[in-house]
């Protein structure tokens, strides 16, 4: 297995779930967004650059979007906290998925490449 591979499978249930669904929302959005292992991130990268991450976050155990180029997207539902570059949109794992929401968001982020 790759690094890739294991930041997936080394999860336990159900952040497990919530990231391969994540996973496969990303890249049903747009066929260029390619998945690479970068910065030791499960990163979706566009024309080169990194369009949005999976993470988790340390205090909810929350997996997490965090959108690139995010700082000059304004949406009530995404964390910019201290961070000069991404936002995050928190996903929680017990519930559905807002699917319209993030591809809401890709939609303006995609304004911006």
């Amino acid at each position: 297995m790759t690094d890739l591979d294991n930041f997936y499978f080394e999860k336990e249930e159900p952040i497990k779930s919530c990231l391969l669904a994540l996973k496969s929302i990303i890249q049903n959005y747009h066929p260029e967004l390619v998945q690479q292992w970068k910065y030791r991130l499960p990163c979706f990268m566009y024309q080169s650059k990194i369009f949005c991450y999976l993470w988790i976050d340390k205090k909810t155990k929350y997996p997490y979007i965090a959108i690139g180029k995010g700082v000059q997207i304004e949406h009530p539902d995404l964390i910019q906290g201290n961070r000069t570059f991404v936002k995050l949109l928190m996903i929680n794992p017990e519930e559905d998925i807002p699917v319209e929401k993030i591809y809401h968001i890709f939609d303006m982020a995609m304004r911006l490449y």
